[in-house]
């Protein structure tokens, strides 16, 4: 998957088996491209996920009735769900700083 890859449409998000079915590190971002809050996140995610290019992004466009979302109880957007081998290792809402998901990262 590419590191800026724009938000998945509904008809692109990758299902809960797809995610779960995931090899190696993939930090799973869930908002909308509208959202401010997710739009200011997106420096931050980007520098992070420089010094860690071993991970994959995976964008998921959130919203009502969407059931990744849903399963993983996004409530604010951006939602950054660290997942190591499709599994959950880590979580962050609304990042302020790089720092702070590069450090999640690491630990993950």
């Amino acid at each position: 998957m590419s590191h800026f890859k724009p938000y998945l449409s509904q008809t692109e998000s990758p299902s809960r088996t797809d995610v779960e079915a995931l090899r190696g590190l993939t930090l799973l971002e869930f908002g909308t491209d509208w959202c401010g809050h997710c739009r200011a996140a997106q420096p931050l995610i980007a520098q992070a996920l420089s010094m860690q290019p071993h991970w994959q992004h995976c964008k998921v466009e959130d919203g009502p009735g969407r059931a990744l979302g849903r399963h993983y109880r996004v409530k604010l957007w951006p939602t950054v769900v660290l997942l190591r081998d499709g599994q959950e290792v880590g979580r962050l809402m609304r990042p302020a700083a790089a720092q702070d998901i590069e450090s999640a990262m690491t630990k993950a």
